[in-house]
């Protein structure tokens, strides 16, 4: 510390830059076949989501239905984008469904994302998404829905 700033402290910082957005992602089978709600295939995503802090990406919240996966995703896109995140996902899930004996093609070639951009858009994303076992009558409510789950806790925080 200099003479002129000793005593003075440093003012808490007003933004804060994340360098991992937080995407909605929804990938669906291909012709839309329900190959994914099992349990060797939640193992399979689960087991892969785990790994993706070593390479710069965290799962948050997800669904695997029938024929598509919702899931709240955070990269880092400094070392990975989701378009290889997807399709390492993609490859990583049709070697558990062709040692299921299920044949491809598994998956649609594209998917659906979405940045978040505020806590109420991950917030409203979540509470339609958990809805859908039971939209699809699959359950009578979303905690019975044994392919869900959290892998990371993605908290939004405004940057602003």
């Amino acid at each position: 510390m200099t003479a002129e700033n000793h005593g003075t402290r440093l003012h808490r910082l007003e933004r804060v830059f994340l360098r991992a957005p937080r995407y909605f992602m929804t990938i669906c089978t291909h012709n839309r076949r329900h190959i994914l709600a099992n349990a060797s295939v939640h193992e399979s995503f689960l087991r892969f989501a785990k790994q993706g802090p070593e390479h710069g990406a965290w799962v948050g919240a997800y669904v695997l239905m029938p024929d598509h996966l919702h899931a709240f995703v955070a990269i880092d896109d400094q070392k990975l984008n989701l378009s290889t995140w997807a399709k390492s996902l993609k490859n990583s899930i049709s070697k558990t469904l062709r040692q299921d004996g299920i044949a491809p093609p598994h998956w649609q070639k594209t998917f659906f994302d979405h940045l978040l951009r505020s806590a109420e858009s991950y917030t409203e994303k979540w509470h339609y998404v958990r809805e859908n076992p039971v939209r699809a009558g699959l359950v009578s409510q979303w905690e019975e829905w044994p392919f869900r789950g959290e892998v990371s806790p993605l908290e939004y925080r405004s940057e602003w």
